[in-house]
């Protein structure tokens, strides 16, 4: 399997040998301030700190391999052309292919990376390693030159660093002339550039903002530089063959200064001799900072090679201590590639959606969406903080039940959208519930229910239907009668969200698709088109938040509603079987809070409310079962998934079966699927979802048709993207959804197909991590930063393993296949859960099947375990009282 890129050790780290012959490899390198970098095996790449600050240019997956820009080092010595450490020369790029190819070695972790080029032109061996400081918002790029011959090898060196310094927006709106603007200088070895102005999405505004470069060699300085690209690269060069290098044109001394030229961080050092063995590293440190003052703070304790290695050591270091679950199980490589699963959900923290080469669409930050599921990661791993974080992140609720849908730079701040465009996903309502619930079971914290927190407000009401004319721009908090910012507790908020979803259905009842939902590709069905799917995920959420409730009720047995809420709560027979009075009925809410409310909530009894939401729930599910089930004539079955903007169920069975993955997935985990259904489903999905060869089950099988009364993604080529391409986030929930249900084996294959695909580099041709889908013949696309990364995560710990919280009781109960134990009938996790550590070491000598074993002993700390109903219960108060200084080991002991 892991013929290419293999893993070296623990905490992830891995190997690739060859790494540039591969397009569309890069890595992710970051810091906690802000700067962002993107790395290829050949150091090219950006870096960013926002979609306005971009230290190098800007650089898309299409454009990453073929732009001929990088981070280079150059080595000149007689009688050889100017010969690159990153093999990014013309001509170490020509010799691909032939006997004079040099190999390049990646070794990477977290937030690291080297790179090994083996010289064929000259006898040397150059190692590259590159990181950002946590805290600084640099890059450091460390070259390593080892003289691997038998004489002496003299030689000058260069860093050579194109420079950009201004917003991604200006690749193609005025490029030139902001170029104009630059002001770039040479000043105690420091190369910066200090624009005049910005011009990007703002307007013109005068730049605060610094660009520089700094480099050394082990106490020894540059002797010149080069400042400006052109005159680098000449009239008839480019930077893999830049005519200063090779006509060894003069270039410029300290206190130097060029206006309005394209800037370039090149650094000159003098002649070098090495030994035969004989090593000298040279150093280069670019950031982006505020003023001139800072550049000195930043460049700090970095001079020396010890002083490097020592930063290098703590940064590394910082991120392992990120990732605190660990997995032991029969197959290593899927063990370490969970490493990279928990790391991910870090990634996408600090990267967001976007900035890094195949996330190219959007202006950074991320959606709503993005920001719950996140979380759920950060609850298993990081649960520290997460209660601050989900307060705040419920101030983006509307009072309608929709949402911001871009999430600010600071906690608790939001946007109506990226792109100013009035839209509504459907499926938003339902995360917050979701990522509330496993917070609650992660730590029994019910009473974060009781917080008050406000709504946000802008210009759009009648769930993005309508305009508020009233609403003026200071208005950002949803404003009571008397002017005052509402506030409502988290449960409100969460009523709200799933009641008006509830009620917002179209021609068959089931909830409106509106501009789309979880796949955001369904935009075009805004009409008529229904999100079959989410009605069965909202119904679970109706029915968990119920059952959540009747335990609230125990210490909170009266809630405060909203007073214009009440007419959510509506439930006389029959009321529910008429979409028009339904749809007449959230119109009436939404009329009711169209610019302010009335500030006045009125008490309800929790368990009435827990009633209702049940109703509402039982009466989704009931209607479901009625009118989507498909029977498949060759066998099996499964569930429409939506309707069309023509009021046409998408899905059929027949000659031209049309199925697709995502109504399944919940259907099965909302408990709408009967057991017998859910069997019929696998049948199905087996027959016309599944795809050894591209990582599992496909999102659709082949439409054949572009469906403009559905949305963009018919438009696409099949077997790409959201057209059927084995789309990682849902192919994993489907495998959630199974575990839940206790289908091991069928949800087991689901994982195991993705994890798979992912290794395999010949066919994915990406690091080690989950991608967001799977492509064409198989090949990985969008690295790092997918939501499936904490689903994937969610179902290792919580179904696999089987431990999850209760309510903040810890719970056992393990669904691991014979075939996940190691020789020994092994399998072993490392966690953490109510602030201890903890080991959960599942013993099976017999290796036997789930559904053949249970349990039959546990102990804890060698102190004997009840097991009950088939599993293990470990109560919250008890937990609380153990020692969290011990690292508590739990032995499961299983058996038929």
């Amino acid at each position: 399997m892991m013929k290419k890129c293999e893993f070296i050790g623990e905490n992830g780290t891995f190997r690739l040998t060859g790494a540039q012959r591969y397009r569309d490899l890069y890595f992710p390198i970051a810091g906690e301030y802000g700067l962002k970098s993107a790395v290829t095996p050949q150091m090219a790449g950006d870096a960013k700190l926002d979609q306005n600050h971009f230290l190098y240019e800007p650089v898309s997956s299409c454009d990453i391999q073929n732009r001929r820009f990088s981070r280079n080092f150059w080595v000149m010595a007689d009688g050889c052309e100017p010969w690159s450490a990153m093999g990014c020369s013309s001509m170490q790029r020509a010799a691909v292919y032939t006997k004079k190819e040099e190999t390049i070695t990646v070794t990477a972790g977290y937030m690291w990376q080297e790179i090994k080029t083996e010289g064929k032109y000259l006898p040397l061996t150059a190692t590259t390693t590159m990181f950002i400081p946590v805290d600084r918002n640099l890059e450091v790029i460390r070259v390593e030159i080892e003289n691997t011959g038998d004489a002496p090898l003299a030689f000058e060196s260069c860093f050579a660093i194109p420079l950009y310094g201004r917003s991604a927006d200006n690749l193609r709106d005025h490029r030139h002339v902001t170029g104009l603007l630059h002001r770039t200088s040479v000043e105690n070895n420091i190369i910066s550039v200090n624009p005049t102005l910005s011009f990007d999405e703002r307007g013109h505004q005068l730049n605060d903002t610094i660009y520089f470069a700094n480099a050394k060699s082990e106490g020894q300085n540059p002797d010149s530089f080069y400042v400006n690209q052109n005159d680098f690269i000449g009239e008839c060069g480019d930077f893999e063959r830049p005519e200063a290098l090779f006509t060894h044109a003069a270039a410029v001394a300290n206190g130097y200064c060029e206006n309005g030229q394209e800037a370039m961080a090149g650094f000159r050092f003098a002649k070098t001799v090495l030994q035969p063995g004989e090593k000298k590293q040279f150093l280069c440190m670019a950031g982006v900072c505020h003023t001139a003052e800072e550049i000195d703070g930043m460049l700090a304790d970095l001079s020396e090679p010890k002083e490097v290695e020592y930063e290098l050591t703590r940064t590394r270091q910082y991120w392992q201590n990120k990732v605190n679950l660990k997995y032991h199980t029969a197959d290593e490589n899927f063990d370490r590639f969970m490493d990279w699963v928990n790391f991910q959900p870090e990634l996408r923290r600090l990267f967001g959606c976007s900035f890094l080469p195949h996330h190219d669409y959007g202006k950074g930050g991320r959606g709503w969406r993005d920001l719950w599921q996140d979380c759920l990661a950060l609850l298993l791993m990081n649960p520290s903080g997460v209660r601050q974080m989900l307060i705040s992140n419920f101030a983006g609720v509307r009072i309608d039940g929709t949402n911001a849908t871009i999430i600010g730079e600071h906690l608790g701040e939001f946007k109506a959208d990226r792109n100013s465009i009035t839209r509504v996903w459907m499926d938003h309502g339902l995360w917050p519930f979701k990522t509330t619930k496993l917070y609650i079971d992660q730590t029994g914290d019910l009473d974060i229910l009781n917080q008050e927190v406000s709504y946000f407000k802008d210009r759009q009401v009648m769930r993005g239907t309508e305009v508020d004319n009233k609403w003026t721009e200071q208005m950002h908090w949803q404003e009571d009668t008397r002017g005052k910012e509402y506030h409502g507790t988290i449960l409100e908020h969460l009523i709200l969200q799933n009641l008006t979803a509830f009620w917002e259905v179209g021609e068959h009842n089931h909830l409106r698709l509106r501009d789309a939902d979880w796949n955001d590709a369904l935009d075009m069905a805004g009409d008529r088109g229904e999100s079959v799917a989410f009605t069965c995920a909202y119904s679970q959420n109706l029915l968990e938040l119920a059952d959540l409730m009747d335990e609230y009720a125990k210490t909170n047995p009266e809630i405060l509603l909203l007073q214009e809420a009440a007419v959510l709560l509506r439930d006389e027979d029959g009321l529910f079987d008429t979409p028009e009075y339904k749809q007449t009925l959230i119109k009436e809410y939404g009329s009711k809070v169209r610019h302010v409310v009335a500030g006045i909530r009125i008490p309800f009894a929790t368990e009435t409310i827990a009633q209702n939401l049940r109703a509402k729930g039982i009466w989704l599910q009931e209607h479901l079962r009625k009118t989507e089930w498909i029977e498949d004539p060759i066998g099996g079955g499964w569930y429409n998934s939506y309707y069309d903007n023509d009021g046409n169920a998408l899905e059929s069975a027949g000659e031209n079966a049309h199925m697709m993955l995502t109504g399944q997935v919940f259907a099965i985990m909302s408990k709408t699927a009967t057991d017998d259904q859910v069997k019929q489903i696998c049948e199905a999905a087996d027959r016309y979802l599944y795809d050894a060869n591209c990582g599992g089950y496909r999102l659709n099988n082949d439409f054949g048709e572009i469906r403009t009364n559905m949305g963009r993604m018919f438009g696409f080529a099949f077997g790409e993207k959201e057209n059927g391409a084995v789309f990682s986030h849902m192919a994993v929930m489907y495998a959630n959804a199974l575990y839940s249900r206790g289908f091991a084996k069928e949800g087991y294959r689901s994982m195991d197909s993705l994890f798979r695909q992912s290794m395999d580099f010949d066919k994915s041709h990406i690091y080690p991590g989950i991608p967001e889908y799977f492509g064409r013949g198989g090949r990985g696309l969008y690295a790092y930063l997918t939501g499936a990364a904490s689903w994937y995560l969610l179902t290792v710990v919580n179904q696999m393993f089987g431990v999850r919280g209760q309510l903040g009781d810890l719970v056992v109960e393990p669904k691991l296949l014979a075939s996940q134990f190691d020789e020994s009938g092994i399998a072993e996790i490392n966690l953490k859960f109510l602030g201890h550590e903890w080991t959960l070491r599942y013993e099976n000598p017999n290796h036997l099947e789930y559904g053949s074993y249970r349990i039959q002993e546990a102990t804890c700390n060698d102190q004997a375990l009840t097991v009950t109903d088939g599993c293990i219960v470990i109560p919250k108060n008890h937990i609380l009282n153990m020692d969290a200084r011990v690292n508590n080991k739990i032995v499961v002991h299983l058996n038929e």
